[in-house]
């Protein structure tokens, strides 16, 4: 009998394999690929427009980590990827990581400085004398 991966639809209408590394996600790489890209998109104005706390943030985080890993496992896995999908998973990867640094920076927006500005620390008697 033949594999089931390779008759198992991502979703109607697709007749791409599901590669072994995406069986849990059950989709074909463009599907997943796809996925990622909306989700990142959805999160990047979240994150943008500071509506997440801090345990969103985290969520978030996490997901990056974990679509970033999986979509590792699919670049060097069993299926063989065409030229274009292979851009299009470099893409997805700069996806992932512009979606982490846009999370930093809102990050660092909203943190407050803790160190008084150097100007004021600075004492008179550091310069040196003649």
């Amino acid at each position: 009998m033949n594999e089931p991966s390779q008759y198992q639809p991502c979703i109607p209408g697709c007749r791409a394999v599901v590669p072994a590394e995406l069986q849990t996600e059950r989709l074909c790489v463009a599907h997943f690929l796809s996925s990622v890209e909306k989700a990142c998109a959805e999160m990047r104005r979240e994150t943008a427009a500071a509506y997440s706390s801090a345990i969103r943030q985290t969520e978030i985080a996490n997901y990056v980590v974990t679509s970033g890993m999986r979509l590792a496992q699919v670049a060097t896995g069993s299926a063989r990827l065409s030229d274009a999908m292979k851009s299009r998973v470099l893409t997805t990867f700069l996806t992932l990581m512009n979606l982490r640094e846009s999370m930093d920076r809102a990050a660092s927006r909203f943190v407050p400085e803790r160190q008084a500005p150097r100007s004021a620390e600075a004492p008179a008697s550091a310069a040196v004398p003649s």
